[in-house]
């Protein structure tokens, strides 16, 4: 109840597309009530009582009330549609802005399949709420109050009679809707599961063809939609029980009324007109009440959803905003001050441990060591992707925690081992760095990060499509579209993670060029495992289990002969 009340919550924007929804559901029922009393008419005045001439009023009449009914209800169908959609669209709006604030470690520990179905899937469910859910509780609610009336105002012995079997009804009604819930909850994690396996399989679609494993994948996909089906026939079996069992319960309404009724009309307490159009009131009013069974196992489905879309939202980010406490410049210098750092992803697994290192604006510094030293994680930290847990950062002596975090992330750029591109055009992708600047800029950034001459020689040049993550383009083009984005962006701190460890000798010409030319006057920190490409750099920082171990340039730290001295010889043996 407090999920639906919270979905609910979502209509206060839209009173007025509400009104005239209840407005017209209301008209609908009223005109819905109106057909069995001319029918009655028919039988007692026209047939019984012989006065043919009235027909044809009643008959326009009814003529008239059908009209009406469709017309109402073809206005309450638009004005709930309307309404639905426009509460989905603040609803997929919220979770996407819940997930665009939400901390790195959130989507680590998720499949992107899995956070997708939520945006989707869930959001798509939700509008069984309105649909099937709002919609059809307001008219069945309305239907019965009407039908309720009118029974009672027709004999209120027939219509106690009528209602023997709704508090049977609504008894089972909770019950059923305990026991769903539960499978539905499954449900959604099952076709969550299966979200998240295709998304991952289609992503890797080259490694599976590569492999030949399209039988292997064929099994899985097998096992976890099975599993889907699985979940979804225990929810089924259930309402194959509960459905058909209310809806003999229901009837049992009718033999009562026809068992009962009949003896009234032949005690000439009740005439046959008013029998028939009790008994047609009758045949309405149970039809709200199954509906009403039909909407509870729909409702339930819609519920499990909404739950884990608040589950999104209700989700705190690890990494926040501060109040701000100071006055900050247009634009940071880029001094970085590293002061007793330390850091896990774990509580009982250290990643980092007392590092502590200044770097000044403009200075080139790299760091190398061991695999799971901890250099990928110190620059994860300068970027507040985590906060330390011991120390701090500061850039320019302002603590990057009470930076905000746009501010923050704005004086930082970052080119990655395997640059991400969008499935856009090359254009698109390049000014991702600093939407809206004219295309000349783009251009020229690109000439900068030796991009522009390839780009001019694909098909549709800066307009080309260039697929999912950039596959149409090699892993050298890549990065160098990944460094003009970076120009664009024009940040006085920039981070390489292995930017050049997957390209070939002549590749990496091009990208030292475009290298050389974003780091003048611009912090730098690069990590790299192939040292040779180091001796140019300032200074290097060796990182062995979290800590510091040497700092110094390449000549300096080959004579000390320390692990710097270990790792180069393991790539260049004498």
């Amino acid at each position: 109840m407090k999920t639906l009340l919270r979905i609910l919550g979502y209509l206060r924007v839209y009173r007025l597309l509400l009104v005239f929804t209840f407005i017209c559901a209301a008209l609908t029922t009223a005109l819905d009530l109106f057909p069995p009393w001319l029918i009655k008419v028919i039988i007692d005045d026209v047939i019984q009582a012989n006065q043919p001439h009235l027909l044809s009023w009643i008959l326009g009449a009814l003529v008239l009330s059908y009209g009406l009914k469709n017309l109402f209800n073809s206005l309450r169908i638009r004005f709930n549609n309307r309404l639905e959609q426009q509460v989905v669209f603040d609803l997929r709006h919220e979770v996407f802005q819940a997930l665009q604030r939400l901390s790195i470690r959130y989507y680590e520990n998720r499949s992107t399949g899995e956070i997708m179905s939520r945006v989707t899937n869930d959001t798509e469910n939700v509008q069984r709420i309105f649909i099937d859910g709002l919609e059809g509780m307001l008219t069945a609610s309305l239907t019965l109050i009407g039908i309720t009336i009118m029974l009672f105002a027709i004999n209120w012995k027939l219509a106690l009679l009528a209602l023997i079997p709704i508090p049977i009804l609504a008894l089972s009604a909770i019950g059923f809707s305990k026991r769903v819930h539960g499978y539905y909850h499954e449900i959604r994690k099952k076709s969550a599961d299966l979200n998240g396996y295709l998304q991952d399989v289609l992503s890797g679609i080259r490694e599976t063809m590569g492999f030949n494993r399209q039988d292997y994948e064929r099994e899985r996909f097998n096992t976890f939609s099975q599993s889907l089906n699985a979940s979804n026939l225990k929810a089924m079996y259930l309402w194959s029980l509960y459905s058909p069992t209310m809806i003999f319960v229901g009837s049992l309404g009718t033999v009562l009324i026809l068992w009962y009724g009949t003896g009234e009309v032949t005690r000439g307490v009740l005439t046959v007109g008013e029998l028939v159009m009790f008994i047609s009131y009758l045949t309405l009013f149970y039809v709200p009440v199954n509906q009403i069974h039909s909407v509870n196992h729909m409702l339930q489905h819609a519920l499990a959803s909404s739950e884990r879309i608040f589950e999104v939202l209700d989700t705190p980010p690890e990494v926040e905003d501060r109040p701000s406490k100071h006055c900050l410049p247009p634009r940071l210098i880029g001094m970085v001050q590293f002061d007793q750092v330390a850091f896990a992803y774990q509580d009982d697994v250290p990643v980092l441990r007392d590092v502590s290192l200044t770097v000044e604006a403009g200075e080139q510094v790299a760091f190398v060591g061991p695999s799971g030293a901890g250099k990928s994680t110190l620059l994860k930290l300068l970027n507040r992707f985590y906060d330390v847990n011991g120390g701090r950062i500061t850039i320019d002596n302002y603590d990057i925690r009470d930076l905000p975090l746009a501010y923050l992330r704005d004086h930082i750029g970052l080119v990655q081992q395997e640059p991400f591109l969008f499935n856009g055009t090359v254009l698109e992708n390049i000014a991702y760095g600093n939407l809206g600047v004219p295309q000349e800029d783009i251009e020229r950034v690109a000439h900068a990060a030796q991009a522009h001459d390839f780009v001019m020689d694909l098909p549709e040049q800066y307009t080309t499509w260039i697929g999912e993550r950039g596959v149409k383009l090699s892993v050298g083009q890549k990065q160098r579209i990944s460094i003009a984005r970076v120009l664009l962006k024009n940040p006085p701190i920039v981070i390489f993670d292995e930017a050049t460890s997957n390209i070939d000798t002549e590749t990496e010409v091009y990208i030292r060029e475009a290298l050389e030319y974003l780091t003048r006057d611009r912090t730098t920190f690069i990590i790299a495992h192939r040292l040779s490409t180091l001796q140019h750099v300032d200074r290097i920082v060796v990182i062995n289990h979290g800590r510091i171990v040497e700092v110094g340039n390449h000549d300096t730290l080959l004579a000390q002969e320390g692990l710097y001295t270990t790792l180069y010889e393991s790539q260049f043996p004498v």
